[in-house]
């Protein structure tokens, strides 16, 4: 077993529900449990199938079975935000069925895009135990308990009401569980993994906002009644997203017990920053030894200069152009009462897909 992959292997295994252990060291589910629901197997079954967990988090799994649930939901949010974060990259944060690692390969590199699946993880993981938290989910948490009597902002005092969301709580059992393993291990990898993981935890936490309801005569707001809340899960996905593009690279330093900046020239990365410790291929080309797609067949905007740009997508190789008619909603106008009527227009439109390697031409013509 992996030991940096054991969250990423107990993620998939959650979507799955649970797995068993190939002779390779990586996972594969059990079809024949696959996609049951909590309370149809049980805690212990569900626990005792997913392997290389810590004896910690076989604890937490068979205390908490309901937490777990939202520890799945969480990843799979995570994994959507990814994908949506990277749609125009050539590495998409693709997942790969029957992988237990879902992403494939590219985890077994410390890499940048290893670093943004970890934090997202995390942070999907807090995200969606907090919100269950909120709803009344689960036993063992609710509200804010600290969120009671006299608060102030810069608009001055309220009272503390509503339902605060509990991201203390949230925060606490996503570390107790997710960064069990690793801190048994504390090799290289294990710290830049710590280390990813709580910078998504904190990214939860810093997007939390006071909301507040005014009461009084008239609409005066008199009297201020607010709670915490968080915010849509996309602006922690774009923050993460930000500190991909300005992630730190590192290096364990000589006592083996803390990271260190590779490049003395650069500041020391802070708890909120992503760091890694290996270069990213360029993903340009198949290669699943070193995790990458290829970008072959890739569909591309011709006029942007960005990621999304055929010369970049295409890593040069050019792209073929097909024409298409698409078909959309137009005209649509309300009728009372109450339903909306549109109309079916047709446009002809141009579709640009990456070439593959040894199929672009010898300069002439890149654009099929």
């Amino acid at each position: 077993m992996n030991f940096h992959n054991s969250f990423l292997s107990v993620v998939c295994l959650l979507l799955y529900v649970a797995g068993k252990s190939r002779s390779d060291g990586s996972l594969e589910t059990l079809a024949f449990i696959s996609q049951l629901p909590l309370h149809a197997v049980g805690a212990g079954v569900l626990c005792d199938n997913i392997p290389g967990l810590a004896g910690r988090q076989r604890r937490l799994c068979r205390m908490h079975p309901g937490v777990m649930v939202s520890l799945g939901e969480g990843a799979k949010m995570g994994i959507k935000e990814c994908q949506s974060q990277f749609r125009f990259h050539r590495w998409n944060c693709s997942t790969l069925d029957r992988d237990a690692s879902v992403f494939g390969k590219v985890m077994l590199k410390g890499s940048r895009e290893s670093a943004f699946v970890y934090a997202i993880s995390s942070a999907g993981v807090v995200h969606a135990i907090t919100r269950a938290c909120s709803k009344g989910n689960l036993l063992q948490c609710g509200c804010d308990p600290t969120k009671v009597g006299k608060g102030r902002d810069k608009s001055g005092w309220f009272e503390w009401g509503g339902c605060s969301d509990n991201v203390r709580w949230a925060s606490h059992f996503s570390r107790m569980f997710i960064d069990a393993r690793e801190r048994r291990v504390r090799d290289a990898r294990a710290l830049m993994n710590l280390h990813n993981n709580r910078a998504g935890r904190r990214a939860v936490k810093k997007f939390m906002k006071l909301a507040c309801k005014c009461h009084g005569v008239s609409g005066a707001c008199t009297i201020r009644t607010c709670w915490q809340a968080m915010q849509p899960f996309r602006r922690v996905g774009e923050y993460l997203k930000r500190k991909y593009n300005g992630a730190t690279h590192v290096m364990i330093d000589q006592g083996g017990s803390g990271i260190v900046v590779a490049n003395h020239h650069f500041k020391k990365p802070t708890r909120k920053d992503l760091v890694y410790m290996e270069a990213s291929p360029d993903y340009c080309v198949r290669d699943l030894s070193i995790g990458s797609l290829g970008t072959a067949g890739r569909q591309c905007n011709k006029a942007s200069l960005g990621t999304d740009g055929c010369d970049i997508m295409c890593c040069g190789r050019g792209y073929d152009t097909e024409t298409v008619t698409q078909f959309d909603k137009c005209h649509c106008k309300f009728h009372w009462c109450c339903h909306v009527k549109c109309k079916l227009c047709s446009k002809r439109v141009d579709i640009h897909t990456c070439k593959g390697p040894g199929l672009h031409d010898n300069g002439n013509s890149l654009n099929g």
